[in-house]
């Protein structure tokens, strides 16, 4: 059996860990080398994740709680890629979000806004054996961060793909195409220029529902030339 090389993931495709244009960046960032730490028993061997069981409504955040949440229902679809492009069977990925008022569900957050108690904003999806993962939620609304003056977030998801160990976690965001809020926003923008459209998700009117949802298709490349830019461990 032949194996093809792995490719190691090229320059300017992951943001880097500090970006004076994101402030908490500049305090978090390392300041030393990194220093390459040897695998334990307990990271080689477990905990697993690969056969934790989903509950039947964790991929459906419109359906978690009492009664509907506002706003508008999407679909948001995709498949997880390796960098030749096939499919990653059984990768746990998960996601969260703010409502449709631009708030999280989190004590964090105080930001003026109305919260949804129908809507806490998460949820997790195991792909398929092609790779395929779906979520049914609402699209989040915008947010204002404090970053700089008059500063506001895009509308997002943050996406969190877990391979057969919690020390296998990637995290990403994805943004809906051509928001106008993108070119202000100095996360997006810490992307290098070449790989930031990844992190845009395709409208996909095949996959809208009529009279119920719109779609969004979002695959994830986790590594490789034409890998999904992901958050850099700090």
């Amino acid at each position: 059996m032949v194996h093809d090389p792995y490719r190691r993931t090229p320059p300017g495709q992951h943001p880097p860990n500090r970006f004076d244009g994101y402030k908490s960046t500049a305090s978090r960032s390392p300041t030393r080398p990194a220093v390459a730490l040897p695998q334990t028993l307990s990271e080689i061997t477990g905990p697993l994740r690969r056969d934790e069981r989903l509950g039947a409504q964790e991929n459906d955040l419109t359906r978690q709680r009492m009664g509907a949440p506002l706003g508008e229902r999407i679909v948001v679809h995709g498949r997880v890629l390796d960098e030749d492009g096939r499919a990653v069977p059984n990768a746990l990925v998960e996601i969260w979000q703010c409502n449709a008022a631009g708030r999280y569900h989190h004590p964090g957050d105080q930001h003026d806004a109305p919260l949804d108690p129908n809507f806490y904003g998460g949820g997790r999806a195991r792909a398929d054996d092609n790779g395929a993962y779906r979520f049914v939620t609402i699209k989040p609304g915008a947010y204002p961060w404090g970053n700089h003056r008059n500063a506001w977030r895009p509308a997002h998801i943050h996406f969190s793909l877990f391979g057969p160990a919690f020390a296998t976690r990637l995290i990403t965001q994805m943004y809906f195409p051509d928001d106008p809020l993108l070119v202000f926003d100095p996360i997006y923008n810490s992307v290098p220029e070449g790989a930031r459209h990844r992190l845009q998700a395709a409208f996909d009117m095949d996959g809208t529902q009529p009279e119920w949802a719109l779609a969004y298709e979002f695959d994830i490349v986790l590594r490789g030339r034409d890998a999904t830019p992901m958050e850099q461990p700090a």
